[in-house]
């Protein structure tokens, strides 16, 4: 098992439940792709390096999990695809 974080820029246009059940989706991906979540940071409203959808600010949120090797490209995948998150990245942690 390796150490990943996702790390996703959710559109600041919705509501406070749209958003937690953004992120509740993302979670729910992450331990369909076999992982398991071990931190959900939430960094709150922050403003954008450059204007993505005519938006200049975004929630941000940073998922630390523990997963294989297969589960970010199938992570990256599903999330791709949801409408509300702006940007996301999945990177893997390196051994402390």
């Amino acid at each position: 098992m390796n150490k990943y974080e996702l790390a996703l820029v959710v559109s600041a246009k919705i509501d406070d439940d749209a958003r937690t059940a953004v992120v509740d989706k993302a979670k729910a991906i992450i331990e369909k792709a076999g992982g398991t979540i071990t931190n959900v940071d939430e960094k709150g409203k922050l403003r954008l390096a450059y204007e993505i959808q005519k938006m200049k600010e975004g929630f941000y949120y940073f998922i630390q999990f523990d997963a294989n090797a297969e589960a970010p490209a199938q992570i990256e995948a599903s999330v791709r695809i949801m409408e509300s998150v702006l940007r996301y990245l999945c990177v893997r942690q390196d051994a402390e």
